[in-house]
This record gives C-alpha cells, structure tokens and sequence, in this order.
C-alpha cells in the first residue's frame, strides 16, 4: 500500500486547524455566512470534527479540522487524522493552527489514516489528501508511513497465508527493492549450520523452519535487528486453550516490525550497516514435536530444560542473537511479541523494552515522544536471574511461579548477547479497537521511535 503526499493545484482546499478555544476569535474574522455555517453546523473545534464550508455557488471554499483541548490531546496521538478520516473527497492544504512542532507528527497520522487491508476484501478508501505542510521532511514521514503499513499487512495476513514461506518471500521482495542481500537457512541445514533451538521449536510443522538473514549497506555502524517469527504458535504440546490461540497469527509481530523499520532504514539512507535476523517457524503438535521436560542445546552451548512448550519464542531468538553476536555489531536489537505478562503489566498502548545503556535510554525516551510512539523502560533485574537458573540445565524457558514474567523472558535473551550493546523489546503488535491513525489489526511498536533515536545513538 502506496503511502504518498497530495501535490498542491487550484482545487486544493485550504483547511484551518481550530482548537476549541481559537475557534471564536477565526470565527469572527469571517463574513457573515460563514458564521453562519459554522454555526449552524454544530462545529465546536473538538478533537477529531470536521467541517467544509460552501462558497456562494455551493461549491466547498473552505475546511475546518477540530483540534480539541489540552486535556483531549494528552489522552491520544494523531489528534488530525481523526478529522481527516471525516473530510469528503479532495486535496487539502492546511492554512493554519497547526503548532509547527506538531507538523511532522500529524502528517504521519494523516498517512497512517490512510491504511486498508485489502488483501482479502476491497475497502473503501480514505477520501481526502493531505498536501505536505511546509518545512517537513515529506520523503522520510512517506518511508516511515510505507514501513508502518508493511508491518501491518504482514501481521494482518492469517497463518494460512503467512507461514515461514511466506515470511521468506516477503523479506526478500524487500531486498530486493532496496538492494540487500539475502541468505536463508532451511529445514535440517539448520541444524548443519548450528541453530538447533531454531530447528527444534520448528520441526513440527508442515512447513519448514528457517532462520532469514538480510544484510544492507557497506559503511556505518553495524546495527543488528532480530524479529521472532512464529507465524503460528499453538503453544506445542503444552497446548494453548482456543480463546489464547485466536490471535496467534500475530507472534510474528515482531519480525514484522524489524522489516518495517528495515524499510525505514534503507528507504531514508540511515548510513549503517544493516543486519536483520529473522528465525521464522510454526510451534505445532506433531510426533516429532519437542516435549516439556526436554533439555536443548543451543547454538551459544548454553542447555536450555523446557518446562513450557509455550514459551518458544525466546528458543528460536536465542539462537539468532547468539549469531548476531558473533558479529559483534555496535547495537543489537530484537523485537518479539513475547510474554502475555508485558501486556498485563503496561496495556497495549506502550512499547515495553530493556536496555541497560543510559545513552540508549536518554535518546529512545526523547525519540518516543517526538514520534508519536510511546515506550516504556522495564529493568534487566539482576536479582531475578536465579528465577531462569534450573539446576538440571543452564537455563530454564519457563520459570515456575508466574512472577516478574516478561522480565524474566528478557533475561534470558540476555544471556545470549556477550559482545555486543544490547536492547529487547517485547511488543505486542496489536490495535485491539480503532483510534485515530490506528485502525484495529496489526499494529508497528517502538520502530518510529527507533528509527528517530538512532541517528544519536550510532552518533550517524
């Protein structure tokens, strides 16, 4: 889905973005019958209402976009593409009352408004286009709009439709299109090339597990993104009941986001040296399928005793982040819809991740804020590391007790990381109803505020 700016021309509406306290001062500025409209309308300037505004031939002259109060914004983002969704059809430029610092963001949400998963049923599209306000950068936010839908689609898309095959060729038409190279891993090579976890969580599936490797650019910083890709997690013998397994079409989450900020990256000529590992498996029930109880070795040598089949994701990206380090880039960091506890403990709104880098900190906490997408920082606390210590292994994938979960998941990905900066996020990649800009469906966490810290974090 194309993700593109309006060019201005002589039917380009001119909209007044009005807060409900600015409203009456533009209000009286106007002639009488555009008082008269505006009032007889019911127009107010609250958050997310629209107004076009008829010349004496009928024809519409003007466009209005309510941009709330302080209270109403602080509760939201994207507080124009609430109006925008409601705008008929045309071209819109907007004339005034949008605060500069905000005109970045709110482009973005016009964009994201703009989002349809057609792939099974056409959607009606959105109707008004926004011409890109002066002094924004419109090629980057269309990148950042493009990265964003991708993401969506890819999580969108059913398992039927999006299995590790599927994954594959979805990051290889993206490198293609930006001319990286692609390697991948397939079935039993797996296990000849040392990713046993990979293969193990993975074997029992129809389709073959894989682990993706794309790399891009010569120059820079090397940057590491690893993305857990269970295109279908049924939770293995330990099996999930049917409510929990409804939504399992989005545990590749995170490696949908990881390719959607990979676009990011590529299409804005971030000068690093991009790596993104991708382990990409279906966690089904079959003969063959790993059991509680087994002890694994993994490619780093660590022996992981399985207690939950459940808790696969953290195999299969233990084993990738063990190659990622190998190569000891300056930043690592994987995404991964990973624990049931980080969505108790933060909601779906906000992007839980770990760092223990006060330089990383400092520049994603300011990126967030400035991007629209907002994080939240979870401690690598050490003291729960005896929590994923079984004694019969080197590490247990399922600690006993139900304590500090996500926390505990994430500590255990650290043990894999030695050499290199590293940073986890555990997102959970899902719209559970529909907001301004974020229609329910798949959902991109964390990648713009990445991809707005970056630049500071790897000094670029």
């Amino acid at each position: 889905m194309s993700a593109e700016f309006a060019t201005a021309s002589d039917t380009t509406l001119p909209l007044h973005v009005l807060s409900e306290d600015a409203l009456e001062k533009w209000r009286a500025e106007q002639d009488a019958s555009v008082q008269a409209w505006v009032e007889a309308s019911g127009f107010t300037g609250g958050l997310g209402q629209a107004l076009v505004v008829p010349g004496a031939e009928g024809k519409p002259v003007v466009a209005l976009a309510g941009y709330g109060n302080d209270a109403a914004r602080r509760r939201g983002r994207f507080h124009l593409a609430g109006a925008a969704a409601r705008l008929p059809k045309g071209d819109y430029k907007i004339e005034s009352g949008l605060p500069e610092d905000q005109s970045a963001t709110e482009a973005l949400g016009w964009l994201l408004a703009g989002y349809r998963f057609e792939r099974y049923r056409d959607q009606i599209p959105m109707a008004a286009k926004l011409v890109a306000p002066e002094g924004i950068d419109a090629a980057h936010i269309a990148a950042v709009a493009q990265g964003e839908m991708l993401t969506r689609d890819l999580i969108n898309t059913p398992a039927s439709d999006m299995g590790p095959p599927d994954l594959e060729a979805a990051a290889r038409k993206l490198a293609e299109q930006h001319g990286a190279k692609i390697d991948v891993t397939t079935g039993d090579a797996l296990l000849e090339n040392n990713l046993p976890m990979i293969h193990t969580v993975g074997r029992a599936a129809d389709r073959a597990p894989r682990l993706i490797d794309m790399r891009w650019g010569d120059a820079g910083p090397k940057l590491t993104l690893v993305g857990k890709g269970v295109c279908f997690d049924t939770g293995g013998l330990n099996l999930k009941p049917g409510a929990s397994m409804g939504l399992m079409k989005k545990d590749m989450g995170g490696a949908a986001a990881v390719l959607g900020l990979a676009h990011m990256i590529m299409a804005t000529g971030l000068a690093v040296q991009l790596r993104v590992l991708i382990p990409a498996v279906e966690n089904s029930v079959s003969g063959n399928a790993f059991r509680p109880g087994d002890i694994l070795t993994s490619r780093k040598g660590l022996t992981v005793e399985i207690n939950n089949t459940d808790a696969e994701g953290r195999l299969v990206l233990a084993d990738a982040l063990a190659l990622a380090d190998e190569d000891a880039p300056d930043q690592i960091i994987s995404m991964a819809t990973l624990t049931g506890a980080a969505r108790v403990a933060v909601g779906p709104d906000l992007a839980p991740y770990y760092s223990d880098e006060s330089a990383f900190v400092s520049a994603l906490e300011t990126a967030a804020n400035s991007a629209a997408d907002p994080v939240w920082r979870m401690p690598f606390h050490d003291a729960y590391e005896a929590l994923i210590e079984p004694g019969i292994a080197d590490l247990d994938n399922a600690p006993k007790g139900g304590f500090a979960g996500s926390i505990t998941a994430a500590l255990f990905l650290r043990r894999f990381v030695t050499e290199s900066k590293y940073a986890h996020f555990d997102i959970y990649g899902w719209q559970p109803s529909d907001a301004p800009a974020r229609p329910k469906g798949g959902a991109g966490q964390g990648t713009r505020a990445l991809l707005a810290a970056l630049p500071k974090l790897l000094d670029l």
